[in-house]
C-alpha cells in the first residue's frame, strides 16, 4: 500500500495484505489487526491515518482525484461496508466481515483506556450532537480521557482556521483524533491535516458521531449483516441519502463487474 508522503515510518508492513478494488488498495484484515496497529502507533508516536471505505467512499474517489489521493495515502484503507467485503470475496479474498467505523471507534476507546490515551472528537452535525457524543462516550467508558472536541464549519477551512485547529488539537495532547464529517470530506481533511498535527493517529469513522450521540439510530444487526444498512438509513433520511444511493450503488456494481470481468479475462 502507498504510504503517506514524507512519513517513512507510516508505510504498511509486508505482513499487511491488500487487494486493489476500483483503484484503491483495501486492507484485507479484521478488527483486531486494525486495533493492534492503532495501539502500536499511539504508543510509538508514529503518525498515520486510517480510512474506512464503504461504497460511497470508493465512488467519491473515482469522481474526485483529491479523494482518491486521500484513500491511497492512508496508512490503511479498510472495508467498512458489506458490499466492499462481498466484492473482495468475489475477487478471491478470504475475509470474514467488514471493519465498521462506528464499532471500531468503541473498541478502540476500550482498548486504549488503560493507557490513558487522549481522544479528540472532530465532527458532528452541530455542537449539541458533539457534546452528546462526548457525554455518551464518558458514560460508556469510565475514565476515558476526552482531550477535546470541535464541531467543524460546513465549508472548507481557511489556512488560518486550519492552523488554529491544529494548534488546539496539539495543545490537547490527544493520541487519537476521531474524524466524523462524512466522505469524502473526512478523508481529504486527514490528508491535508496530517502533516500539521502531532497526534499520532487520525481515524475517519463516518456516521459514528451520529450513531453514538444518539442523533441517528443504527440499523438492526440483521440488516447490517446482510448489507441492508443503506436501506435503513434511506428510510430515515430519504431526501438527503436517496440521490446518493441511486447514483452510487448502481455505479459501484457496474464498475466492480468491469474489474471482475477484466481480471477473469
Amino acid at each position: 500500500m502507498q504510504a503517506f508522503r514524507g512519513l517513512e515510518s507510516q508505510s504498511v508492513t509486508a505482513a499487511d495484505h491488500t487487494r486493489e478494488l476500483l483503484g484503491v488498495e483495501i486492507a484485507v484484515l479484521d478488527y483486531e489487526a486494525e486495533l493492534s496497529r492503532i495501539e502500536a502507533m499511539v504508543a510509538a508516536g508514529e503518525p498515520g491515518y486510517f480510512c474506512h471505505a464503504a461504497v460511497a467512499s470508493l465512488m467519491n474517489a473515482r469522481r474526485d482525484p483529491a479523494a482518491m489521493a486521500a484513500l491511497r495515502g492512508s496508512t490503511m484503507t479498510v472495508p467498512d461496508g458489506m458490499p466492499v467485503v462481498w466484492a473482495l470475496r468475489a475477487l478471491g479474498e478470504r475475509i470474514e466481515d467488514r471493519v465498521y467505523g462506528p464499532d471500531l471507534m468503541l473498541m478502540a476507546c476500550e482498548r486504549l483506556l488503560p493507557s490513558g490515551t487522549g481522544h479528540f472528537l472532530y465532527g458532528g452535525r452541530d455542537a449539541g450532537a458533539t457534546a452528546a457524543l462526548e457525554e455518551g462516550l464518558r458514560r460508556r467508558f469510565a475514565g476515558l480521557r476526552i482531550a477535546g472536541s470541535r464541531t467543524p464549519p460546513f465549508g472548507e477551512l481557511s489556512p488560518g482556521e486550519a492552523r488554529e485547529l491544529a494548534e488546539a488539537i496539539d495543545a490537547s495532547g490527544a493520541g487519537v483524533v476521531w474524524v466524523g464529517t462524512g466522505s469524502p470530506r473526512q478523508e481529504k481533511w486527514m490528508l491535508r491535516m496530517r502533516p500539521q498535527l502531532r497526534a499520532p493517529v487520525l481515524v475517519g469513522v463516518g456516521a459514528a458521531f451520529d450513531f453514538h450521540s444518539g442523533r441517528v439510530p443504527q440499523a438492526p444487526p440483521w440488516m447490517q449483516r446482510h448489507g441492508l444498512e443503506w436501506l435503513h438509513r434511506l428510510s430515515r433520511e430519504p431526501r438527503r441519502l436517496g440521490p446518493r444511493y441511486l447514483r452510487d450503488n448502481p455505479a459501484f456494481l457496474a464498475a466492480f463487474l468491469r474489474q471482475w470481468l477484466a481480471e477473469r479475462g
